[in-house]
Order: structure tokens, then C-alpha cells, then sequence
């Protein structure tokens, strides 16, 4: 390209060049990783993961944990825990069995939030960003399998996302129902719930729920079908219950204990109390006087017409708290009494 010079009397002017445009080609996208295989992916979880067991007099439950901080912050299922009055931990990196204390949880949504007793230096899970795994995706869900002791690898893939099922406890038999769950085609065993559903790559993508029974009691499945809480849905759990804010379906901190079993009344087709079925020894409720085929109305002040009300009134009080117990006893008569609810087991 040639200047043009442009002559004056005074100076010479010169025309600066046009500017050259260079075009510069598009990396080359990068070559994707090869994923692990199946000894490797085991490699790199097994070490991220505790294995629970949860005691309740002379029955026990196994469990699974996921690892989420070096001092022993663990995510789990609420199931696991539900009922226990003690509970352990063994680390499948370390072999060391830890005692272990309910930060928190969730029963609605079957999150538990755990903490490892005198903990350090453990290895910690790597969890997936969102979105979470497409249907099609290949996961390998790893746990306590059947309570061996020893966490076991079951892989399988996703056959769909968002799914709402209805839940058994193994333990019980009580069901309830889950929403949004990941489902796969996972070899899940009882042992295995709170244990880590992982990608391809070994990221963490949501928590294994056991005991998966259908959509309808009616409708059993003809084959196991596998259920994971997403691990983001999972995780505002854990950081809601680690700011200390309890609220929702979200409990945090130690359980309030009334002392009764009980079950919803319906006279007329309407809930009109919860009838107690059992009174524990040396309980609030016994000190109460509560006794079977009592019928409680009011708690601390606000009106009790079902199984649910009574739940939801006491998860709000804290032990130590004070309330004003009212109920309907097996001859009709209203009888009211002042307890102090006392701290119990994570249910």
C-alpha cells in the first residue's frame, strides 16, 4: 500500500495508512477429558464418605454420609436419623469412628445436616454446579449397601428429573411424599440412604434417597427404582440450617420432646384433635397427666385439630420452653396442665 504526500507551501502532509483488520481463527474447543474409570471414580469418592448407624434402644439403622468440610460437617438423609438416640460415624478414609450431633434437618424434603465429633483433615466431597444431570446421564451411586459396613459402588443412569414418588421408611412403614427428585436405574440398597449420587466425572449431582415405592401405594414398581434429592436442592438445606435459621419445614438445633404418640381424630369428617396412643415414662406429657385415648386440643395457647398442628406447634419451641397443654380426657372432660418440653431425639 502506498502513502499519498500531499505538497503545500507550508509543510507536507502525509495520509495515514488504513487500518488492517487481521482475523484471528477461534481456539479449537477443548478436547474433553476422559471420565475415570470405574476403579478411579472410586478412588476419588469412597474417601469423601462416612458410614452412620443410628441406635434407638435395641434397633439400629444404617446409613450413608457425604463429607462436606475437613472438620466433619456431613449431609445424610433425615431417615437415617430420625429416632435415634445415639449415633456413629466410621470414615472410609481414615477407619476412625466419630460420635455424631444433629445440626439440623429437614424431614419434608429427607436432609439432614450432621456433625462428626473431634473431626479433622477429612477428605470432602466435590459437588456438581446446576443444572443437574439430564435424563440419559451416567451416575454411580455409592453407600452403606444392606448396613455392610462397607461403602459399595452401583452404577446406573438417569431416567428422569423432577419426579414427585412416595417414599417408605424401611424401619416403620410410614410414607410420605418427596417432590423434585432425580430417579435413576441404580442398584439402591437400604444402607445406602444419604449417600452421594455422582456424575461421570465424580461430582456429586444428589443424595440417595432408599426405599423408593411409587408414585401410588397402589402402583408398586415391578423393579427397584432408584430416588436422589438434587444436590443444589439439598444444599440450601445444609446452608440454611448452617446460618442458624431455622424456619419452613427446616429445623435447627436440638429437638423439643413432648413425650406422646399420637394420631389425627376425625368426627363428622373433620379433624377435632390428636388423640394420644402412647405416653413415654418420665415424660412432659406424662408429668402432664396425659394418658391414652386423651384427646389434646390446644398448644401453648393455639388449637390443636390434628396429628400435623400438634407437630408443627411443638418443632417451634425450644427445650427448656414452657407451654400450656390442653385436651379433652376419656370422659369428655377438658383438662389443661403446664409442662416443660424437653430435648430429644431428631424426628
Amino acid at each position: 500500500m502506498l502513502l499519498v504526500v500531499a505538497a503545500t507551501a507550508a509543510s507536507l502532509t502525509l495520509s495515514a495508512p488504513a487500518a488492517v483488520e487481521t482475523v484471528v481463527p477461534p481456539p479449537p474447543p477443548p478436547v474433553p477429558a476422559e471420565p475415570p474409570t470405574a476403579e478411579e471414580l472410586a478412588a476419588r469418592i469412597v474417601p469423601a464418605v462416612v458410614t452412620l448407624t443410628a441406635t434407638d434402644g435395641w434397633t439400629g439403622v444404617a446409613g450413608t454420609g457425604i463429607v462436606l468440610t475437613p472438620d466433619g460437617l456431613v449431609l445424610t438423609n433425615h431417615h437415617v436419623v430420625s429416632g435415634a438416640d445415639e449415633i456413629t460415624a466410621i470414615s472410609a478414609a481414615t477407619g476412625l469412628t466419630y460420635d455424631v450431633a444433629v445440626n439440623g434437618y429437614d424431614r419434608a424434603h429427607d436432609i439432614a445436616v450432621v456433625q462428626l465429633g473431634s473431626a479433622q483433615d477429612l477428605p470432602v466431597a466435590t459437588l456438581a454446579d446446576a443444572p443437574g444431570p439430564g435424563v440419559g446421564s451416567s451416575v454411580t451411586a455409592f453407600g452403606n449397601s444392606d448396613g455392610g459396613g462397607v461403602v459399595v459402588a452401583a452404577p446406573g443412569t438417569i431416567v428422569a428429573t423432577g419426579r414427585n414418588v412416595l417414599v417408605r421408611d424401611s424401619v416403620d412403614g410410614s410414607r410420605h411424599r418427596l417432590t423434585g427428585m432425580l430417579q435413576s436405574d441404580a442398584a439402591i440398597r437400604p444402607g445406602d440412604s444419604g449417600g452421594p449420587l455422582v456424575d461421570a466425572f465424580g461430582a456429586v449431582v444428589g443424595v440417595n434417597t432408599a426405599g423408593a415405592v411409587g408414585e401410588d401405594p397402589a402402583d408398586a414398581p415391578t423393579a427397584p427404582e432408584a430416588y436422589a434429592v438434587p444436590i443444589s436442592a439439598a444444599m440450601e438445606i445444609v446452608e440454611q440450617i448452617r446460618s442458624g435459621a431455622g424456619g419452613g419445614t427446616v429445623h435447627v438445633g436440638p429437638t423439643p420432646l413432648l413425650g406422646v404418640t399420637v394420631t389425627t381424630v376425625r368426627e363428622g369428617g373433620e379433624d377435632r384433635g390428636a388423640e394420644v396412643l402412647w405416653v413415654s415414662f418420665d415424660s412432659p406429657a406424662e408429668a402432664a397427666g396425659l394418658d391414652i385415648g386423651d384427646v389434646i386440643t390446644s398448644f401453648d395457647g393455639n388449637p390443636v385439630a390434628s396429628h400435623g398442628d400438634l407437630e408443627t406447634l411443638l418443632m417451634a419451641r425450644r427445650p427448656g420452653e414452657t407451654v400450656e397443654i390442653g385436651w379433652r380426657d376419656k370422659t369428655g372432660a377438658r383438662q389443661t396442665a403446664t409442662v416443660a418440653v424437653e430435648s430429644g431425639p431428631a424426628r
